[in-house]
This record gives structure tokens, C-alpha cells and sequence, in this order.
């Protein structure tokens, strides 16, 4: 059996002008996770990341403290996450009709990151339980459906027995979770909101099989003993 290692970014910049880019703390964090698995002996025959800056440099960060890895990162878009900004902007006015504050906390998330999950987690909601197509929105179900080729295609390409990372976002953690558990979506996101930065959710391959063996595994972070490495945005 193969082992698919699906790692979660480091912390992005919430409430900067650019999210798409690793925190100081993001880039501590990517390379806390390079140094845990360079001491266990871990390495990576294979690493994907989707095309953001963040997916891409989480990669670069801690491969760069696993020298037994192989360097390059191969470019899969279909690891991109969901485009966040888009579904806001869709289903944010529905959520403001009951939450008269939900722009403010929006436009100011950096300082109000509590309130901010919480109108989040509502529009998140209205989204993936969505019946008809909107415009211009990608739907929960296409975004599955990407993800699912994404898996496909590195699976085709993957010799048997290799350790192979992904370096993407929570939600296509999330629905690479639904598409091997069958939970329905909303219970998939209920755990997606505990995915740490720099996680780690192992898949095992095999002959026309996958199956999820670990989620969001954080050891190399709790081990670091500093509880300000612990974040979820």
C-alpha cells in the first residue's frame, strides 16, 4: 500500500490585502512539519500542490527542511481551494438579512476572527446545501468533482508503495473526506473547520482502493510545544 499525504497549507494572511500569502507564523509552521518528518525518516517520493501561492510555498518550505525528498511540485489546479471570495460574495447578502453586522465583520476579519467564522461558517452552509446552480458560483458538487479528478489522475501516475504529498486547503481536504466516507457534506464541513494549519490527512492506495487511514494528524506542531503554532486560518 501507497500513502497520500494530503497537507494542509500554512496560516495565510486573513484581514491582509493578499490572504494568498504564507503569515510568518505559516512559514514557521511549514517548516516545523519539513523537520518532523526529516527526523522520522519520512520522505516524499512525489509532491503536488494546486496553484496558489500558498499550497505551492507550504511545499517549498518543508521540503526544503526534508533533503531525502524529491524538490520539484508538480502543478495539479485541481487542488485549488473552492473560490472563497466568490461564494461570499453570492450568498453573503442572504446571511446579512439576519446578521445586520455580517459586511462589517467580513470587511474587517483580521481583527474580528471569531464573528467573522461565524458569518463564514453561514454562508459556507448556504452554499454547498444549494439546490439550484448560480451563476458564476462553482457549485459544492462540481468542486467535489474536481478534487475527485485530481485524486484520479495523481493515482494514475503513482508507482505502488510510494509516499506522495498534496499540498492544498481545507476544503479540498474536506471533500476528498467526503468522496472516501460518503458523509453528507454538511457533516464533512463540521470537520473542516477543525483542520489545522499544516495538518496532515494520510490516504493508503492501492489497487483500485483508497481509503483514509489518519485526519488531520498535528503532531509535529503539538510536539513543537508551542501552543501559538495552533491555528485554523
Amino acid at each position: 500500500m501507497g500513502s497520500i499525504y494530503l497537507i494542509r497549507h500554512g496560516q495565510a494572511s486573513l484581514g491582509a490585502e493578499n490572504y494568498d500569502v504564507l503569515s510568518p507564523m505559516g512559514i514557521k509552521q511549514s517548516k516545523i512539519l519539513g523537520e518532523h518528518y526529516h527526523r522520522t525518516g519520512l520522505t516524499f517520493d512525489r509532491s503536488y500542490a494546486g496553484e496558489m501561492d500558498r499550497q505551492i510555498d507550504t511545499g517549498k518550505y518543508a521540503l526544503a527542511e526534508m533533503p531525502g525528498s524529491d524538490q520539484q511540485i508538480l502543478c495539479e489546479p485541481a487542488f485549488n481551494e473552492y473560490a472563497a471570495d466568490t461564494v461570499m460574495q453570492t450568498y453573503l447578502p442572504k446571511v446579512a438579512e439576519t446578521e445586520p453586522d455580517a459586511m462589517h465583520y467580513v470587511q474587517n476579519a483580521g481583527q474580528y476572527r471569531k464573528e467573522f467564522q461565524k458569518i463564514f461558517s453561514q454562508v459556507i452552509t448556504l452554499w454547498i446545501t444549494e439546490t439550484n446552480e448560480v451563476s458564476g458560483c462553482e457549485p459544492w458538487s462540481a468542486f467535489v468533482d474536481r478534487v475527485k479528478g485530481g485524486l484520479a489522475r495523481v493515482l494514475e501516475d503513482a508507482p505502488r508503495g510510494q509516499n506522495i504529498a498534496i499540498f492544498t486547503s481545507g476544503g479540498a481536504i474536506t471533500a476528498a473526506l467526503q468522496l472516501i466516507t460518503q458523509m453528507p457534506a454538511t457533516s464533512a464541513f463540521e470537520l473542516n473547520w477543525q483542520i489545522v494549519n499544516t495538518s496532515v490527512s494520510r490516504l493508503q492506495y492501492g489497487k483500485n482502493k483508497l481509503s483514509l487511514a489518519s485526519f488531520n494528524n498535528q503532531a509535529h506542531l503539538d510536539l513543537h510545544q508551542q501552543p501559538d503554532c495552533i491555528t485554523y486560518r
